[in-house]
């Protein structure tokens, strides 16, 4: 295992663990439901994260062939006007004649780097396609816990008709909040993979926003479960630890 770069099985492993435990500690809860989704998309993600890097061989075939044409033209104009046996080829002949090779060996040139481009590009969207379904995700875990209220928890009161379920005690809600801070962290390491395995600068500013906002979604929470600790409603994460 390397310990420089971001492991795409690795994170798999973790999100199936964490969506173990959540289906252990809440196998009738929406937020269960959720860690499966987390799940699949982590094994596809890592899997389409990779196949980023592969080349189109097939377009860059035909940009190194335009190149190649456009190269043999060029070499072939001067060495018409080098070697012209009779020696009376006439300046605007020979202006002529390479305005003429100029041009078509621009376009040539320009057909090469568009048929580079479409590469790029392709693999652009896709990763950019992949980052706005985990920026979705992101938010369905920060909506399920939004009804999620500490102080509810720890000062029971009357309810109107409209108040949201308080099944969950202060322990409880404490392990619920703090699996939504794991799966939005597992949520920005997803995201992550991109980034590293697609060095494209629009890529990598799509892969940042999605960090910022998995961390802000989870210091959000992380404020929640600061509330429940100060009322010692929460237990030592050493407990959630499975042999």
């Amino acid at each position: 295992m390397s310990y420089s770069q971001l492991d795409g099985a690795q994170l798999v492993h973790t999100a199936a663990r964490l969506c173990n435990r959540i289906r252990e500690r809440f196998p009738a809860a929406d937020l269960a439901q959720v860690a499966t989704a987390l799940l699949q998309i982590a094994e596809q993600h890592a899997a389409r994260s990779a196949a980023i890097l592969r080349p189109a061989y097939l377009l860059r075939l035909w940009s190194w062939l335009l190149l190649a044409v456009g190269l043999a033209g060029l070499w072939l104009l001067f060495a018409s006007i080098r070697w012209r046996p009779d020696g009376e080829w006439k300046l605007d002949q020979a202006l002529q004649s390479l305005d003429s090779g100029l041009s078509m060996a621009f376009y040539l040139g320009a057909g090469a780097v568009y048929l580079a481009s479409i590469e790029l590009r392709r693999k652009r969207r896709r990763c950019l396609e992949a980052l706005h379904e985990l920026r979705a995700l992101a938010h369905i875990v920060d909506l399920h816990q939004l009804g999620k209220d500490p102080d509810r928890a720890l000062h029971p009161g009357p309810d109107t008709p409209s108040s949201p379920e308080r099944p969950l005690s202060p322990f409880l809600l404490s392990r619920y909040l703090d699996y939504c801070v794991e799966m939005l962290a597992l949520i920005g390491k997803v995201a992550a993979l991109y980034g590293q395995r697609f060095p494209d600068p629009q890529a990598i500013d799509a892969v940042d926003d999605i960090e910022d906002l998995t961390s802000g979604l989870a210091g959000k929470i992380s404020n929640k479960i600061m509330v429940l600790q100060a009322h010692g409603a929460t237990v030592p994460i050493a407990a959630e630890v499975r042999p």
